[in-house]
């Protein structure tokens, strides 16, 4: 947990002051800023299902600290790196330092919480949610003096977590499965497994939406506030940090109390989907004014917050549960790739459809289309549980023997 926190922590006291420092001290054009920018965010997507699969291989401990110094060395580089290929070696290291240490931190997780998983990914997001909260904070107060000396700040944060880890950290690895297999292996019988495949795909929705705090809402901060906008937007991180941090526990336990993990998840995309009907009855400062325009953004950001917060535990418990124990990482890992490539495809749509929407005058259509996306994330969902569940009552006798068979690994991984 404390690892995570400094996770993000040092991530956020600086990534989001990159593209000024590479646009403004440095004058890269604006083509090399977005190559930067790419190269990090492909170096994580698209290595996620190598780390997981390095990950159930080795250990996670060995990739939470091998990431952990990666990223310690990519952040050191910017300190004194000025030139292109340097920053583009920098930001690679530093996105694949991230594909190292994410799945591997979340199958830990989830082998050392056996059945509390739900309740342990809760206070995961709240220490998650808390660094992703203070970092830009503590962040802008070091931009003050140097970008330079943000940089090595955050360096510092990864090169104190890789000592931790290194020392205090017990190991921990999936265990061994009867017969070796091959890596091509290992992908195959992931990617031959329908209903965690079907899950993945479903879940972009969510992934989408609630990406949306970093693209849409922003835009729409812009969009109300003009040249006040900075103070606008960090009020939507604010708000939906302090959601996150203060009612995580509140909220899982609510959920899992009432509707379990299956209808938890698709009344929690059905809250995501909710959460821009204030906009689409308010999408702009023409029909009530600029303030309750506001109101109205404030709302769907703290809406979509609760969202997310009542989705993750579920959803991370999920991907373990359709893993069936076996090579968790490497689900994590293919699970992160497809969502990834989601959330790539779904802001260059959303990107596109809010400057055509804003032309033609019909700014509604942008949340519209967002709602629409949720809802039919939540039928999917709906439908997914729904199957689970007839089958569950149909073979009983198997799930028991599933359960059964399982039982002794986790007790030995305990």
């Amino acid at each position: 947990m404390i690892n995570q926190f400094g996770i993000n922590l040092g991530f956020y006291m600086l990534m989001p002051y990159l593209a000024g420092y590479l646009a403004g001290p440095l004058g890269l054009a604006a083509w090399a800023v977005g190559l930067v920018l790419g190269v990090r965010n492909f170096s994580q997507q698209g290595m996620f299902l190598i780390g997981g699969t390095l990950a159930d291989r080795l250990g996670y401990k060995p990739l939470i600290v091998a990431g952990c110094l990666l990223r310690t060395g990519g952040f050191a580089m910017l300190v004194f790196t000025t030139s292109l290929p340097g920053l583009l070696i920098a930001s690679a290291a530093t996105g694949f330092a991230g594909a190292l240490f994410n799945p591997a931190v979340r199958a830990y997780l989830a082998a050392d919480t056996g059945e509390r998983r739900v309740e342990a990914f809760a206070v995961f997001n709240i220490f998650y949610q808390a660094g992703i909260l203070a970092g830009p904070l503590v962040g802008l107060a070091l931009m003050f003096l140097d970008f330079r000396v943000t940089a090595a700040a955050a360096a510092v944060v990864f090169a104190a977590l890789t000592v931790a880890q290194l020392a205090a950290l017990p190991a921990r690895r999936e265990q061994k499965p009867a017969e070796q297999t091959s890596i091509l292996q290992d992908w195959r019988a992931v990617a031959a497994n329908r209903r965690f495949l079907l899950f993945s795909l479903t879940m972009i929705g969510s992934y989408v939406l609630s990406f949306q705090v970093y693209l849409a809402l922003p835009l729409q901060a812009e969009y109300l506030a003009g040249a006040q906008s900075q103070v606008l937007v960090s009020a939507l991180f604010v708000v939906s940090g302090v959601v996150a941090v203060a009612g995580q526990l509140r909220i899982t336990g609510w959920f899992k109390a009432r509707w379990g993990t299956g209808r938890s998840l698709a009344v929690g995309m059905a809250i995501l989907a909710a959460a821009f009907l204030p906009l689409l009855v308010i999408p702009g400062p023409g029909r009530f004014g600029t303030g309750a325009a506001v109101v109205a953004l404030l709302l769907s950001t703290a809406v979509l917050a609760v969202g997310t917060a009542a989705v993750f535990p579920f959803e991370m418990d999920t991907v373990v549960s359709l893993a069936d124990g076996r090579l968790v990482a490497t689900h994590y890992g293919f699970y992160n790739t497809i969502v990834g490539v989601g959330i790539l495809a779904g802001n260059l749509a959303t990107g596109a459809v809010v400057g055509a929407a804003r032309d033609a005058g019909a700014d509604w259509a942008v949340w519209a289309g967002l709602a629409l996306i949720g809802a039919l994330s939540a039928f999917a969902l709906h439908r997914l549980d729904r199957s689970h569940t007839e089958q569950t009552a149909t073979h009983p006798s198997q799930e028991l023997s599933d359960r059964q068979d399982r039982e002794p690994a986790q007790g030995s991984s305990r």
